[in-house]
């Protein structure tokens, strides 16, 4: 069960860095009226928010174990 819980937690990571990437170069682009800065953002960020919400969802899965 704590293995298929693991390749959810995997799978909403990569989903949802579809969506705030497309999210984050949008608004990028935006604000710079470049889409070369957007996608730099959006680079730089989908790698940093990856990590860290794959780790934020293991934490709120290990958290509900104990509640």
């Amino acid at each position: 069960m704590a293995k298929h819980k693991r390749k959810v937690s995997a799978f909403k990571t990569f989903t949802w860095r579809i969506v705030a990437s497309t999210d984050t170069f949008l608004i990028g682009w935006l604000i710079s009226g470049s889409p070369t800065i957007g996608v730099s953002i959006a680079s730089i960020e989908v790698i940093t928010k990856l990590f860290l919400y794959y780790w934020h969802e293991r934490i709120w899965e290990n958290h509900a174990k104990r509640v």
